[in-house]
């Protein structure tokens, strides 16, 4: 009889991989990156542990958006009193705050609670194609 695999945290080899967001497609970078993060390009992949890898997304400002979503797609954000509501366009997100454009992408094809908390800290977002992490030898995606 053949028993279904489950992983233990200390089993589990991390990698590092990078992508440079230039000229490609939000939405198609942020799959990717919440692929590896999560683990389910591993064999090993068990939902409820942590056992993906990190992930280095630089040029985060050079990410493109197909259609007219520079205009039109909104981040919205409610401090809960009345008059609240912040409401900013994507084209003034990503002269803001590039990386936190990602960061959301990303951040919602993961799992809410304590384990999608914990893999978003390992996502790593910088605007420019400058990273500190030249000496963990990050593999090219």
């Amino acid at each position: 009889m053949q028993k279904t695999y489950l992983a233990k945290k200390t089993e589990i080899k991390r990698a590092w991989y990078l992508f440079d967001a230039q000229d490609k497609i939000l939405g198609r970078l942020a799959v990717e990156a919440a692929k590896i993060l999560r683990g389910k390009h591993k064999t090993c992949f068990t939902p409820n542990i942590d056992c993906g890898d990190n992930v280095i997304v630089i040029n985060a400002a050079k990410v493109k958006v197909s259609g007219r979503k520079m205009t039109q797609k909104v981040y919205r954000r409610y401090s809960g009193y009345p008059g609240g509501l912040r409401e900013v366009e994507l084209g003034e997100m990503l002269k803001k705050k590039p990386t936190e454009v990602i960061r959301l992408a990303v951040s919602r094809m993961l799992p809410s609670g304590p384990l999608g908390r914990d893999l978003l800290k390992k996502l790593k977002i910088y605007s420019l194609d400058k990273h500190p992490h030249a000496s963990a030898k990050p593999e090219v995606k």
